[in-house]
């Protein structure tokens, strides 16, 4: 029984185990290698939580942990990529960003069932995927774009800012699965999976900004209502 309560923070430390070599595998390069490594740490933070719930095994060490990995995989290793891009040291404001962003999620109270600020993972997905791009394919647009220094450098400091701003962004978690209560989260979740099947993984950029854009207009509409 002991060891199936435990099955969340071994969840949790594989989520920094691959974090740890998504960061390793982005400084020496190998920027695709990262990329999946953050996918698998992703699936592993996913996991923890499920498993946390399903058996009912919370701990305060288990959300301390839970942090711990989450910096590592969606903080310092988009970090690593982005330095590794041609950002420098400027690079690890990410880290910095995503540690503030993470303290103040463990502290606040109102983000149970939406996020407020982008939250890391979607930080995250959107700089490795763009280091995925610049190795796989290095006569992309993105590619190209991205090889300007100033427009990274720009990116750094914008997703710095949304993962710390008072935005509201919808999550993913469920209350109920009605659609018109709902209607937000199923349109952008269609759309994305309609990019991802037409364009694999070039579209995670576009379907990350998306989220961004969609959650201020929704933020704009609930505001009117």
């Amino acid at each position: 029984m002991r060891l199936i309560k435990g099955i969340p923070n071994i969840l949790t430390s594989l989520n920094l185990l691959f974090g740890c070599m998504a960061m390793t595998n982005a400084l020496y390069g190998r920027l695709e290698i990262a990329f999946w490594y953050v996918i698998i740490a992703a699936v592993c933070d996913f996991l923890d939580g499920f498993s946390a719930r399903l058996l009912k095994a919370y701990s305060p060490i288990g959300k301390e942990l839970d942090s711990l990995a989450d910096l590592v995989s969606f903080g310092v290793a988009p970090s690593a990529v982005a330095y590794t891009l041609g950002c420098g040291e400027v690079g690890f404001i990410i880290a910095v960003m995503a540690a503030l962003r993470l303290a103040k999620f463990n502290i606040d109270e109102r983000q149970t069932t939406e996020f407020i600020g982008m939250p890391t993972p979607a930080n995250a997905l959107f700089f490795m995927s763009v280091g995925y791009i610049a190795e796989r394919f290095p006569d992309s647009f993105l590619t190209q774009l991205f090889a300007e220094n100033w427009v990274l450098v720009a990116f750094v400091f914008i997703f710095g800012f949304l993962m710390n701003c008072e935005l509201r962004m919808f999550s993913l978690k469920f209350k109920t699965y009605a659609f018109k209560k709902n209607i937000w989260v199923y349109s952008f979740l269609f759309f994305s999976l309609l990019a991802i099947l037409f364009f694999q993984i070039k579209a995670i950029p576009y379907i990350i900004v998306g989220y961004v854009i969609v959650s201020i207009i929704k933020q704009l509409s609930d505001v009117k209502q």
